[in-house]
């Protein structure tokens, strides 16, 4: 057994684990999971939180601050790294929507600013994005804040083609197929470009969300288009999974292959099973990324999938709720017997909301709608979320209770491009 004298020796080196073919079902295919959690803080973020910090660590010792738009991995790995050399991080993120990563942030003393939307990517559209944000902070406090931009910072993709696919190439060889998660996309790209120059030939696959849906760690295919690192044409194909289908995936990597993985390990595993399945005959090698590990996600698991813990029916089988497009409700807003409900942070709803809509988080919401319909008999209710994914399911879920509830169909992002009215709150 190895001893080391600093954690970042630990970084890295992450072992592969060959899954039984008899199990994962994919004749001829050799599949094997890169467990990135082995890394010291849990994750994969932990080789680019260091790639990126390494060549600035004069800088934070000077007294700078990081500052860096984040949802949890890249901000705990970040923040507990420059701490160790007596600087510390201010992560923002309109992300950060596991109630363990906000609450592993604040216990490590992170600094955390959520921001309104769904994406930190930046959009030129909304002035309150997170990449809007810190250049005002740099700009209000010149020479406090370091930004790394892990979302436009290649040390993040060179960091995986040094690292994480060196050593698939040292312990594998050749590789046929790679499966990883698209988030900032430094993982899956960097470890291609590796494999890639060993083997030209190689089958790179995107693993990303469903348009409407939400798997915590990854985005959506059209969401990838704002990240600065995000190279199309490295990939083969781009595989959307859902969500029900990742958490589905997760929970077979525990029960055949003791793998406890988080929900972007789950749904490049269905990817991978989906893919090689139809592939050419022929033996192949192939490796998904096995981002970071479960038990970060219990509090989504437990929205999403109530029955995994006692209750009776998962949420994924309500029924899917009726949609009202922006352009009628703005027709129905003077209605006396409808109310709009904004389902976003405190934030996003001060920064812009629907007229006369109330502010009811999504996951308080959750807990009112655990004890039945909590909205007076005969009232219409309109859930309205960032793009529409979980206002759709609650209004499932209210309706089945009695409720008259609609779900605002492409949630607050549709009303905008629309060019309807956003009110703002002091």
């Amino acid at each position: 057994m190895a001893v080391y004298d600093d954690i970042t020796g630990l970084i890295g080196d992450t072992p592969l684990l060959r899954l039984d073919p008899a199990r994962h079902g994919v004749a001829g295919v050799e599949l094997y999971a890169k467990l990135e959690f082995y890394n010291p803080f849990g994750s994969v973020k932990d080789r680019i939180a260091w790639g990126m910090l390494k060549p600035h660590l004069a800088e934070i010792r000077d007294g700078k601050t990081l500052i860096e738009a984040s949802s949890g991995n890249t901000a705990k790995a970040l923040h507990i790294l420059a701490g160790l050399h007596g600087s510390g991080l201010l992560a923002l993120s309109n992300r950060t929507k596991v109630a363990e990563v906000r609450d592993v942030l604040r216990l490590i003393g992170a600094g955390l600013e959520e921001l309104p939307g769904l994406s930190e990517c930046p959009d030129p559209t909304v002035p309150d994005d997170a990449f809007s944000v810190i250049e005002r902070r740099m700009a209000e406090i010149p020479g406090r804040f370091l930004h790394l931009s892990q979302y436009t910072n290649e040390d993040n993709v060179q960091t995986h083609v040094e690292s994480t696919g060196q050593e698939i190439l040292a312990d594998l060889g050749a590789v046929d197929h790679l499966f990883g998660g698209l988030g900032t996309s430094g993982s899956t790209r960097g470890a291609a470009q590796a494999l890639r120059a060993a083997v030209p030939d190689l089958h790179a696959v995107g693993v990303v969300s469903a348009a409407d849906d939400f798997i915590p760690g990854i985005r959506s295919e059209s969401e990838m288009w704002e990240v600065g690192l995000f190279r199309r044409e490295l990939y083969q194909d781009i595989a959307a999974v859902r969500s029900a289908d990742a958490i589905d995936g997760m929970l077979d990597l525990v029960k055949d292959f003791g793998v406890l993985g988080g929900p972007t390990a789950g749904a490049a595993y269905v990817a991978a099973r989906r893919h090689l399945a139809v592939c050419e005959a022929g033996p192949r090698t192939a490796v998904i990324m096995i981002c970071d590990r479960l038990e970060w996600y219990l509090s989504y698991l437990r929205v999403r999938r109530p029955d995994l813990f006692g209750s009776e029916t998962p949420q994924e089988e309500a029924p899917a709720g009726a949609l009202i497009t922006p352009a009628d409700l703005a027709e129905r807003l003077d209605e006396s017997d409808l109310l709009v409900v904004d389902t976003r942070g405190a934030l996003a709803y001060r920064i812009g909301h629907l007229p006369g809509a109330i502010n009811l988080r999504d996951d308080l919401l959750d807990q009112m709608i655990a004890q039945g319909n909590p909205f007076p008999a005969g009232q219409t209710v309109v859930l309205a979320c960032p793009v529409g994914e979980y206002a759709r399911r609650a209004a499932g879920i209210l309706s089945r209770s009695g409720a008259h509830a609609l779900a605002l169909d492409g949630g607050v992002r549709a009303w905008r491009d629309a060019g309807l009215l956003l009110e703002r709150s002091p």
